[in-house]
């Protein structure tokens, strides 16, 4: 085991968190896959790592398209150095994060999927056409030209970070076999929402749902399709709670009557 050394240890009283006071509820969170499938869906800028012909470790951004399974799809010209890269070492990694990432952004979301990537032809290569479209209209003219080629990523690795301590690895099958949630597309405006007119509702959530009656302030820091994250001040310091709708949401527009139903419970106006 690793020692750290002497500077790196927290004082304890940054690692004091408030333990629930009562029993909160079991919650459900989106896995490992369920979060890299969601990062992938949501995004087209992405960071390309591929090796140079001397060894040398080459990052890039380039644009992408997601196939229904999560596999991504580039359009690259040799007139890259990432293209001419990946004609002599299909081995490569690509980077993505959240799009629009709020507060600290090494506290925000990002995967990295590793694996080979395989340059297109016949049916494949149509399908990654129509898909990389969507991503870059203008591809319709460019990835005709005679120096770009569609590839796949073939995942073989999958890397999610969520932020700090929010962390997981995935196979590929599994990555593949998730998927994205349905909600993340309404994610922020129901975040910046809740806590800008419904603090007071957040509060009641987090003293009667969340195992904080003490709680002094509330605030909503993630939300899914199968609850939401709350950072919670009590007297007894700082904590974060989990609490889980009542029905899992399947489009952002169920984000309203999910939160709704978690505030009318916190007030006891339900069972």
């Amino acid at each position: 085991m690793t020692a750290f050394p002497v500077d790196h240890i927290a004082p304890a009283e940054a690692l004091a968190i408030a333990e629930p006071l009562e029993p909160v509820a079991p919650t459900t969170t989106r896995t490992p896959a369920e979060e890299a499938r969601t990062l992938v869906a949501q995004g087209k800028m992405a960071a390309l790592a591929t090796s140079s012909e001397d060894g040398t470790p080459w990052a890039s951004a380039v644009l992408y398209a997601a196939l229904a399974d999560g596999t991504p799809i580039l359009c690259l010209s040799t007139l890259a150095e990432h293209g001419r890269n990946l004609t002599r070492e299909p081995r490569a990694s690509l980077m993505i994060g959240e799009a629009d990432p709020q507060g600290d952004p090494l506290d925000s979301g990002r995967v990295t999927l590793a694996g080979r990537a395989e340059a297109l032809e016949g049916e494949a290569r149509e399908a990654a056409v129509a898909a990389y479209k969507q991503a870059s209209p203008a591809s319709g003219l460019y990835g005709g030209f005679g120096d770009f080629t569609y590839y796949a990523l073939r995942v073989d690795r999958v890397r999610w970070v969520g932020g700090y301590g929010r962390m997981d690895s995935t196979d590929a099958d599994t990555y593949h076999a998730a998927e994205p949630d349905p909600v993340a597309s309404g994610a922020a405006y129901a975040i910046k929402h809740l806590n800008e007119d419904h603090a007071h509702n957040l509060l009641d959530m987090a003293r009667a749902l969340g195992g904080h009656p003490d709680a002094t302030e509330a605030t909503c820091v993630r939300i899914d399709r199968y609850g939401l994250d709350l950072n919670v001040q009590t007297p007894r310091g700082f904590t974060s709670t989990r609490i889980a709708f009542a029905e899992p949401a399947n489009k952002p527009g169920d984000l309203r009557g999910a939160t709704v139903e978690l505030a009318r419970r916190a007030r006891g106006d339900v069972a």
